[in-house]
């Protein structure tokens, strides 16, 4: 055995709990756990609080599988990106055979277990999920196209539909719009993260818009998604499935987006320290997270007896 590899075996045996909660990506799990519970909590109907709690399970494992396997075959330039360096893989914890057998063992639990303890609908939405994560995006789009993003944001979107399916065994309009909101929410949350990241993204080598289309046309497209997303983040009042309340408040937010969008395409090129970017990145979090967090209280309030 060459010393290369008794280093890599060490190394590996020093990968700790905190390392294994690195791959499953826990930060983005948390943002999939919160929007898949509005999903299940808005679906009509309802669902037994234990059959409940085991989806949500399921969804958060499946997300983390996605992750461990995200990391599995981006390790190469993970290496590559100051940003992602000090990840389990790159860092040398994990090897990318454990990463790689975590992340099949953790897929193939959480689909399984979604499938007969709750439904095969919601079972088949997550295996799919998983799927366009890994192959679909990471293994294909990421590295190919600028668009990656975009069409990859798919894979985003899903968990709520999922929640949904869990419930109601069948996919239905309010569904559909809960996955809009996320997938056209993707796209400028991302493109403002690659324009004070591109750097990093042109050492790896993948093909990020600001890296292939320049500053200017990535500003553009921020802003155009953003004129885009601010009325789909209003249909959920349009369509009768949230009050006129929410309905003000999702307008207003979406005003504030595209105002930071506007500040941002209007941005130089020059502009080296990027704080419209980054300003809009901050608030997409911020925007996602009320947007669904209002349907959220709204749903409780109701469930609750109470009426705004």
């Amino acid at each position: 055995m060459s010393d290369v590899q008794i280093d890599r075996i060490d190394t590996a045996s020093l990968a700790g709990p905190a390392d294994y909660i690195a791959l499953l990506k826990p930060r983005v799990m948390s943002l999939v756990v919160f929007t898949a519970l509005v999903g299940m909590v808005m679906a009509p109907g309802g669902i037994h609080p234990v059959v409940g709690f085991a989806a949500l399970l399921c969804i958060a494992v499946g997300a983390g599988a996605s992750g461990a396997l995200n990391m599995w075959y981006d390790a190469d330039i993970d290496r590559l990106m100051l940003r992602t360096q000090k990840r389990p893989i790159p860092a040398g914890r994990v090897t990318e055979s454990e990463a790689l057998a975590f992340g099949l063992t953790l897929a193939a639990f959480s689909v399984g277990c979604l499938t007969v303890l709750v439904n095969p609908v919601a079972g088949g939405l997550l295996a799919f999920t998983i799927f366009f994560y890994v192959v679909i995006y990471s293994m294909w789009l990421k590295r190919w196209t600028p668009q990656n993003i975009v069409i990859g944001g798919a894979a985003g979107a899903f968990p709520p539909v999922v929640a949904w399916a869990s419930v109601t065994g069948s996919v239905s309009v309010e569904s559909v719009v809960l996955f809009l909101i996320i997938f056209m929410w993707t796209p400028p949350h991302f493109w403002a993260l690659a324009l004070f990241k591109s750097d990093d993204y042109k050492r790896a080598g993948i093909p990020m818009l600001p890296v292939v289309a320049g500053l200017a046309e990535t500003r553009r497209q921020i802003l155009i998604y953003s004129v885009l997303l601010a009325p789909i983040g209003v249909l959920p009042a349009i369509l009768g499935f949230a009050s006129l309340a929410y309905g003000c408040a999702a307008a207003a937010l979406g005003a504030v987006f595209l105002g930071m969008a506007v500040r941002v395409y209007r941005m130089a090129d020059s502009d080296a320290a990027m704080l419209p970017a980054k300003r809009l990145f901050a608030f997409s979090i911020f925007y996602l997270f009320m947007l669904f967090a209002m349907l959220l209280v709204e749903r409780l309030a109701m469930l609750a007896g109470l009426s705004w």
